[in-house]
């Protein structure tokens, strides 16, 4: 896709990212704030997160926030109190990406773990259900001609033992479609899909270690999907899933 974005083209807009520690939403969450967003930076891991502030803080963009979660045992009245605390503070939410999961066990359906299937589905599914559920009012309230909601997927969505987390991002697609369908009257809020293909990231390393990383993609090069989906140019897309993969 050939697609430059503009300078600043994100100035004013406040952005939630899940996942911001590290990888890929760690990547696009800095791309965001290069661009002028305020970004909302949403991980269980505290130092990653604070490492991620402090390099968003060293590039002079817009200083970002903070918000720890940890999604797996998160309730519904953790999602009020989040939604809460960003109207306090900044009284609109323009973007939402959903970034954050968990790889959980690779494994037959017969020897899954119970436990570890609900904690996976929960995190990588429930979760980004109840999150959206509990910003939408606010989204919908944000007086922003083009706001958007994005789900990073995976194609490994139903293949053998990938049991969960296959399921969970087969669940995130249809999600997102239902989500744009029941949000097409509305115009300004677009929902979409992310394949952002084999990517360096620790959740591929997890489940593909004899692969050697340096022959993926870097986070910083799958970016640019993100940053078009945010992007008012990208008006036309609504209920896609966009992929970089390229076989």
């Amino acid at each position: 896709m050939s697609y430059q974005p503009s300078p600043h083209f994100l100035n004013d807009r406040v952005i939630l990212v899940t996942g911001a520690g590290d990888g890929i939403g760690a990547a696009v969450a800095k791309a965001y704030a290069h661009y002028g967003a305020t970004v909302i930076l949403l991980d269980k891991d505290i130092p990653a997160l604070e490492k991620v502030y402090d390099e968003i803080e060293a590039a002079g963009d817009p200083t970002p926030a903070l918000y720890p979660l940890d999604l797996k045992g998160a309730t519904v009245d953790d999602y009020g109190v989040l939604v809460d605390s960003i109207t306090d503070n900044f009284s609109r939410l323009d973007g939402l990406l959903h970034n954050a999961a968990q790889l959980g066990q690779l494994a037959p359906v017969q020897h899954q773990d119970p436990q570890e299937w609900l904690e996976t589905l929960h995190t990588n599914l429930s979760a980004p259900f109840l999150l959206t559920r509990a910003c939408l009012p606010l989204m919908l309230g944000t007086k922003s001609d083009h706001s958007a909601i994005m789900f990073t997927t995976d194609q490994y969505n139903n293949k053998a033992y990938w049991s969960s987390y296959g399921i969970s991002k087969a669940g995130i697609e249809t999600l997102s479609k239902q989500l744009a369908d029941e949000l097409e009257a509305e115009n300004h809020i677009r929902v979409n899909c992310i394949d952002p293909g084999p990517v360096d990231t620790q959740l591929h390393t997890q489940a593909f270690p004899a692969i050697d990383p340096t022959e993926l993609a870097k986070p910083a090069a799958v970016t640019h999907n993100y940053l078009y989906l945010m992007d008012p140019a990208s008006h036309a897309s609504h209920g896609q899933l966009l992929s970089n993969h390229t076989e």
